[in-house]
């Protein structure tokens, strides 16, 4: 359990004793990155959200506004729709992206502008058959 500053103690001269004393119990010795270097910094200036980025870059989140999540998520369909091993699994792949994409454009969040329409279904799977006649 903490224990709570005296009155009449210095506030700083009471947390280095706390520091002193958990070092001395060794409390120090076993954590993450001890006797490491500091990660340097990929920025100069000060950006208080600091610890928060690095902890969603760590964990593999990112946060992009709606349209921009959406326009990666359409290219990211258009290539694994490419890559699909059947033309049912084509079709259903642009069938899905191309409802979101709709619903985007008829309901645009706030944020940048989402620069996509829907994809012609025929087109994609036109290079999707061309890509696997040239295998």
């Amino acid at each position: 359990m903490t224990e709570r500053k005296p009155p009449g103690v210095d506030f700083e001269s009471w947390v280095d004793k706390q520091i002193r004393d958990a070092e001395t119990r060794g409390e120090f010795d076993r954590l993450p990155g001890v006797g490491e270097p500091l990660p340097p910094e990929v920025e100069s200036t000060y950006d208080e959200l600091w610890w928060i980025k690095r902890k969603m870059a760590r964990e593999g989140f990112s946060v992009l506004p709606p349209a921009l999540a959406l326009r990666k998520e359409a290219e990211d369909a258009l290539e694994a729709a490419l890559a699909a091993p059947s033309e049912r699994i084509v079709r259903k792949i642009i069938g899905e992206i191309n409802d979101k994409v709709r619903e985007m454009m008829f309901k645009p969040p706030p944020g940048p502008p989402l620069g996509k329409k829907p994809y012609d279904v025929e087109d994609v799977v036109r290079q999707w058959r061309e890509r696997r006649a040239d295998h």
